[in-house]
């Protein structure tokens, strides 16, 4: 990505930084502890990288406000890992997109194209649908009919929105995403499963960004919602019917069965199995791997394990599931004793 050069004056004043040393030093790209040279920045989270840091051959570095470093040049903040992303935004600015309409995209008459809009490639946008202004969606993109896309959003090479779904602003969605595909559901007759009907939405809200080849099932008779804010991982799936609220972070490979509600600010880890109709309740922290049976209501705090459960009780089944080898040699120690104890006991009469 091409990268725009700025002081570390003008760098800390767009973080709420106090600038330390010489202010004037230019800063031309972001770099690791270890890998950064002259022109680049970096930054310093915890006490476990100084020494790191005081080896490192940045020309900036971002610190925490009371750390008691000293560089020759340095900024401190409340949160230096955000101020080195928000730095990072300005130093490498994504690549900008050619406003226009690839002559390969196939557009319905009575769709609305926004201003400044790009639409790569092979895109297809279907009836009634409307871009929003500033919106980019990429080579082989589908939008389906009656799409409403808001502004500013990102439509990443061969996604896939389906009829009828609504995206909001700034939305970002990478490769392989499909929104609005048919849920899981089926009805047991006497020759097999019957589809339920699956003629429902998805709202995404604004700010959500999905990770490469995540599915979002449509409703069955309702909605799919996606809140303000939301991350989800590469190769989430998300049921039909399911309320994801704000702020929500989901890791790759989780799954998500139909109808379940995930509260406001919680962070699910990667390759959590859900079971249907949960509740997730705001707050909540459920670690990698773990699964949640059905109907369960998943209170604030830090779960873990199959089925989940607070992180206390896990580490401890964990500890004593680490002691069972140790545990058999005795059970088989204690068995020998005994046969031979035996031996001199008197049998009881018959």
């Amino acid at each position: 990505m091409p990268a725009k050069t700025r002081t570390v004056s003008d760098l800390a004043a767009h973080v709420g930084g106090r600038v330390a040393g010489d202010g004037s030093v230019v800063i031309v790209r972001v770099g690791s502890l270890d890998a950064a040279g002259d022109g680049d920045i970096s930054y310093v989270e915890d006490a476990k990288f100084f020494d790191a840091a005081r080896h490192s051959g940045a020309s900036c570095f971002i610190v925490p406000d009371g750390s008691g470093l000293e560089f020759p040049c340095q900024i401190a903040v409340k949160n230096p890992k955000l101020a080195f992303a928000l730095i990072a935004e300005i130093l490498h600015p994504p690549k900008q997109r050619a406003l226009e309409i690839h002559s390969s995209a196939v557009i319905a008459n009575d769709a609305k194209i926004g201003e400044n809009v790009s639409i790569g490639a092979f895109v297809c946008v279907g009836e009634g649908s409307i871009i929003g202004d500033h919106t980019q969606i990429r080579a082989g993109a589908k939008i389906g009919d009656n799409v409403t896309v808001g502004t500013d959003c990102i439509i990443y090479p061969n996604v896939f929105i389906e009829d009828g779904m609504t995206i909001g602003d700034r939305v970002i969605l990478h490769a392989g995403v499909v929104i609005g595909a048919d849920g899981f559901g089926y009805v047991r007759g006497d020759m097999g499963y019957h589809k339920f009907p699956q003629i429902g939405t998805v709202l995404i809200e604004d700010d959500v960004e999905l990770g490469a080849n995540t599915t979002v099932d449509r409703g069955a008779l309702g909605r799919t919602r996606i809140g303000k804010g939301t991350k989800l991982d590469n190769m989430v799936h998300v049921g039909h019917n399911c309320d994801i609220g704000e702020r929500v972070v989901i890791a790759a490979q989780t799954g998500i069965s139909g109808s379940v509600t995930i509260e406001d600010d919680c962070v699910i880890g990667g390759q959590v199995g859900f079971g249907d109709h949960i509740l997730v309740q705001r707050g909540a922290v459920i670690g990698s791997k773990a699964g949640v049976l059905p109907g369960k209501i998943v209170r604030p705090g830090v779960w873990w394990g199959i089925p989940i459960q607070p992180l206390d009780e896990y580490k401890k089944l964990n500890a004593h599931i680490g002691s069972l080898p140790r545990v058999r040699e005795q059970i088989k120690e204690l068995s020998e004793r005994i046969r031979i104890l035996e031996r001199y006991l008197p049998k009881s009469d018959e």
